[in-house]
């Protein structure tokens, strides 16, 4: 990943810090505060750390005017430049640097632990972030070396996608359609082809028989017409309601004269295959050959 180096972020800020100059050290076992001058700082100011791409930078800085006293560039922690000392968490030593190549160490302390713990973290905190920097940036240079894989289709390639948990339909399953001419299927459990009779107290046609020796065959079909012509009539006729003594439904008439007319409304439909015309009318049904 490029770097950016054209700002300058703040990491930490102490109020007050003290500067002490140190001994040369004595052994390989480190620096011992107890072997400065404490109760002699040579200097007391401000502390800032400030991180500008992956370097830290620590600065002393007047804490009235804030003119730099000293300043220690960090290149990695923890390291050379900052060091704590074996007697104490308070104090560290650094190395200071004046931009011309000449450097030199001075011993740091804190007046509260808690100053020298939050400048602790923040060198921690930066450096722990240049580390995962460096690592993204060594995966994206081993990801862009290596060949990309290619996954298009070829030409002519075909590929097959198996879809499960459908539940096919059941064939029977479909709702039936209603019949022709607005008739509603029978209800269920209802046996086909069984005739209900006639509701209780219901007027029936009387039962007219023909015999296919006295009339033709067309004599069925003439009846139905000259019923549907009469039961139009009786629909279209206000006359029919307003007279106290309505005609006959049905006038079929007779090529003979009935000697009781009124007994007997249908006339020659009577055949003789029906014992009498009582019979006719209790059976409650017309049928027709």
């Amino acid at each position: 990943m490029a770097e950016d180096n054209s700002y300058e972020s703040m990491l930490c800020v102490k109020p007050e810090v003290h500067v002490y100059r140190i001994p040369p050290r004595a052994s390989n076992r480190g620096y011992r505060a107890a072997d400065w001058k404490l109760d002699e700082p040579a200097w007391s100011g401000r502390l800032k750390i400030t991180a500008k791409g992956k370097m830290a930078y620590i600065k002393l800085e007047d804490k009235n005017t804030g003119e730099l006293f000293a300043q220690a560039p960090v290149e990695q922690y923890p390291g050379c430049v900052v060091e704590a000392v074996t007697d104490s968490s308070r104090y560290f030593v650094i190395r200071i640097e004046d931009g011309n190549g000449r450097h030199a160490f001075i011993g740091l302390g804190f007046a509260d632990r808690g100053d020298s713990f939050d400048f602790n973290v923040a060198l921690q905190d930066h450096f722990k972030w240049v580390k995962q920097e460096g690592e993204l940036a060594k995966l994206e240079a081993s990801q862009s070396a290596a060949p990309k894989l290619d996954l298009s289709f070829k030409e002519g390639q075909t590929i097959k996608i198996s879809i499960g948990n459908i539940k096919k339909k059941d064939a029977g399953g479909a709702k039936p359609r209603p019949m022709a001419g607005g008739l509603l299927p029978p209800p269920p459990g209802a046996k086909a082809g069984v005739i209900l009779p006639p509701p209780a107290g219901a007027q029936t046609v009387p039962l007219a028989q023909t015999n296919t020796g006295d009339h033709d065959a067309s004599q069925p079909q003439q009846l139905f017409t000259q019923i549907r012509a009469n039961c139009n009539d009786v629909y279209t006729n206000t006359d029919f309601f307003l007279s106290p003594n309505p005609a006959p439904l049905l006038d079929f008439g007779s090529p003979v004269p009935a000697p009781q007319p009124s007994s007997d409304v249908w006339g020659d439909f009577t055949s003789a295959g029906s014992n009498s015309s009582t019979d006719a009318v209790k059976s409650g049904w017309v049928q027709f050959s």
